[in-house]
């Protein structure tokens, strides 16, 4: 791998298309030659200065700010110079254009970000959640990645590892004594710290948990009988009429998505072909994409008709559903209802009453989503997590367990916990493989 400051790298750092304002970025070694070239000398650190930006024959191309941040207090943690100037297209291409004259190159897909890791300005988790932040769509999922940009889930690991490196120590020191007795007190010492890493493990990956589902959402996929109201609870859910509603059965043919936030989560709200027996062509293609959906949701929206109660056709429609994926019964048209629920509404657990057309039950709705989908009301700790996050905190919890099974073996128990200290640190970036880091960052903006 390159020095992280090898060469000087150059990129817009703002949004495509006309801005009130655009920012090219510069960071490595040569800032100094640079800065003399396009403005005519290197600013003074940190003091924003209102400077022309000059072409090669001293031509003014823009007016703006400029920005000088010396190693290592930068975003970086090598020179940075950001020149601030007018958010036009064009202009921030000449701007950019006259960086790489001067001897820049063009920055790569996160490699701000990369060298601000590599430099130790951020780990790995940090660094990630400055993605994070900038593709979060809802404001709990903004506040929870900034939580993991500031070093919350870090923390976490890092007092984790602490503990597991304190107890690895205590574990090595009976193995490098084994003709001595071992002392009973090292032994509940021992015992007692197993025990608090794996509670606090537990409660990481339940926050991680979280804030996966913030970053990710769920996928709701709404199914049932045609004519029970799917289209028009999907309109209601989403605020808009995303679907045709009519009274003819087999309306929708294919799976129309739609995302919402409920109480700050995204979820993906999944409209789809009524399940029936049917002789049209097109028909039965979208009731095959409906079974395909089905087996791909996180949740399933089962809608029945409140006005006909359980029929025999829902009972046939519940057993062909996936059973490894949750379920929610929901009687829509609770609107018809003249008195009591069918007495055979219960059968298959607590039904949801709602009414699609008056809106009646629709907040009750909207909170049973979230818990079916695993959502917590919390009022902070949670902290953004990705798929890798939560595959190496699973992996930690692994090996934990097999630690403790093999509590009586000493060394297969320092072996194991050998492997839950490499899964946590894979987290925050200690030991992680270049390709690995390559996947990462490749996925970010080019200005970051």
């Amino acid at each position: 791998m390159l020095s992280p400051n090898a060469d000087t790298i150059a990129a817009i750092a703002t949004a495509q298309g006309r801005g009130g304002v655009g920012v090219v970025r510069v960071s490595g070694r040569g800032i100094d030659a640079l800065a003399k070239g396009i403005l005519g000398n290197l600013p003074t650190a940190r003091r924003a200065t209102y400077r022309n930006f000059l072409d090669e024959n001293g031509n003014v191309l823009d007016q703006g700010i400029a920005l000088y941040f010396p190693s290592p207090h930068s975003y970086t943690g090598d020179d940075v110079l950001e020149l601030q100037g007018h958010g036009g297209p064009a202009v921030l291409q000449l701007i950019l254009q006259r960086c790489l004259d001067l001897g820049a190159r063009l920055a790569q897909p996160g490699e701000f970000t990369r060298r601000a890791f590599l430099n130790g300005k951020l780990d790995l988790a940090q660094a990630e959640s400055v993605a994070d932040l900038i593709d979060a769509n809802t404001s709990e999922a903004a506040r929870s990645a900034m939580r993991s940009l500031r070093g919350e889930f870090s923390a976490a690991i890092h007092e984790l590892v602490d503990e597991l490196i304190y107890l690895r120590m205590l574990v090595e020191a009976m193995l490098d004594f084994p003709d001595e007795e071992v002392d009973t007190t090292d032994l509940e010492r021992r015992d007692e710290l197993l025990n608090n890493i794996r509670l606090k493990l537990l409660r990481t990956l339940d926050s991680a948990k979280q804030g996966s589902l913030l970053r990710e959402g769920a996928h709701v996929v709404i199914a049932g009988q045609p004519n029970v109201g799917k289209s028009s609870l999907l309109n209601r859910l989403s605020g808009e009429d995303v679907a045709l509603v009519s009274d003819i059965p087999g309306t929708t043919r294919d799976v129309i998505r739609q995302a919402i936030q409920v109480r700050g989560v995204p979820l993906h709200i999944l409209d789809t072909a009524g399940l029936r027996v049917s002789q049209d062509v097109v028909e039965n293609l979208g009731i095959a994409r409906t079974h395909q959906t089905l087996h791909r949701a996180d949740l399933i929206l089962l809608l029945l008709d409140a006005s006909q109660g359980m029929t025999a056709q829902d009972e046939i429609i519940i057993a062909g559903l996936p059973a490894d994926i949750p379920r929610l019964l929901v009687f829509n048209k609770a609107d018809l209802l003249s008195g009591k629920a069918p007495a055979n509404a219960r059968t298959h657990g607590s039904p949801v009453y709602v009414s699609a057309i008056t809106g009646e039950g629709l907040e009750d709705l909207r909170g049973m989503l979230l818990e079916a989908v695993g959502w917590r009301d919390q009022e902070s700790g949670t902290f953004m997590a990705r798929e890798r996050h939560l595959r190496a905190l699973a992996q930690a919890q692994t090996h934990l367990d097999q630690a403790q099974a093999v509590l009586a073996q000493a060394e297969l128990f320092a072996e194991e916990l050998r492997l839950t200290q490499s899964a946590l640190n894979e987290i925050t970036g200690e030991f992680t493989p270049d390709d690995l880091l390559g996947e990462i960052f490749s996925r970010f903006c080019i200005g970051k």
